[in-house]
């Protein structure tokens, strides 16, 4: 009888030991924790509905306890590592761990924020355990720059997760709620407790799933143009669209037209308008630049 092959995954000790040969000690200043339990990555690829046939693109994979759990499932897996020690130590983690598989891995060894093109097919899903203080930018950053990305499931701070997903008129709804929103059904997909990560944060976290739309909003405003109106909603969200608006549409009064043109109350404010309507508006500033320029 042979003996059973040990598990592929990386244990506690397994993390530790790789950090301590490594020379790594997670930092604050790069939102690093690793996860340290089989269980709770082979739940995430399990709840991002990973097929034999994806090409999942990872971001900060760190010591690849989430990668190797991946390519356990996908058909290739391209990481996107922007710490040199952890960059550079990887690929040798997934040849000695997963031999059989280490030829279907590829390393990006970049800022995810400045990638914009990636070795291999195209990627079908994004799965990412997302430091907090970049989470938001880096995963917009990718939907943008990956259309072909149909599925994303990421791990952010609790918070954070209850920020994306939240509807129109909830209390964090706000800037990336409604710009998820713009490429994706987003919604929360389950909590992850503190105590399967190295070191443990001080913050719970959650899985937010997105799932792109099948077809693009249908607008005639550009992406900039309509993230430019949710942007100035909210940064003066206690105001009233008329005034919150107005430094964006020249005046009040022009905010006002826009509003009304677009169907949307001048005295509503940004977190009870859907993603549909900041589009409407958007669309009624450009219209009213052509009748300008028209005239």
């Amino acid at each position: 009888m042979t003996s059973p092959t040990p598990d592929a995954l990386l244990g506690p000790a397994d993390v530790r030991e790789l950090a301590a040969a490594l020379g790594v000690r997670p930092t604050k200043q790069r939102g690093q924790n690793f996860v340290i339990d089989a269980n709770t990555v082979r739940r995430i690829v399990r709840t991002a509905q990973v097929h034999p046939d994806d090409v999942v693109v990872e971001v900060g994979p760190g010591l690849g306890s989430l990668t190797l759990a991946l390519l356990e499932v996908a058909d290739r897996v391209t990481a996107v590592e922007i710490d040199d020690v952890l960059a550079a130590a990887l690929p040798a983690t997934i040849t000695a761990r997963m031999p059989d598989r280490a030829d279907r891995f590829a390393l990006v060894h970049s800022d995810a924020m400045h990638v914009t093109e990636l070795p291999g097919p195209a990627p079908t899903a994004l799965v990412a355990n997302l430091p907090y203080n970049v989470a938001v930018p880096v995963l917009l950053h990718m939907l943008e720059a990956f259309p072909s990305i149909e599925r994303t499931l990421v791990m952010v701070q609790s918070e954070v997760a209850d920020r994306l997903a939240a509807p129109p008129g909830s209390k964090v709804y706000g800037v990336p709620s409604v710009k998820a929103n713009w490429y994706a059904e987003v919604k929360r997909a389950g909590a992850i407790g503190r105590n399967v990560f190295w070191p443990a944060p001080n913050v719970d976290s959650g899985l937010v799933s997105l799932v792109r739309r099948t077809e693009p909003l249908k607008t005639t405003a550009s992406r900039p143009e309509v993230f430019a109106v949710v942007d100035a909603a909210f940064a003066q969200r206690r105001k009233t669209l008329r005034a919150a608006l107005a430094g964006w549409a020249g005046s009040a009064a022009a905010a006002e037209a826009a509003l009304v043109a677009a169907g949307v109350s001048p005295q509503a404010r940004g977190e009870s308008l859907t993603v549909e309507e900041f589009a409407r508006i958007a669309e009624h500033k450009q219209n009213q630049h052509q009748e300008e320029e028209s005239a």
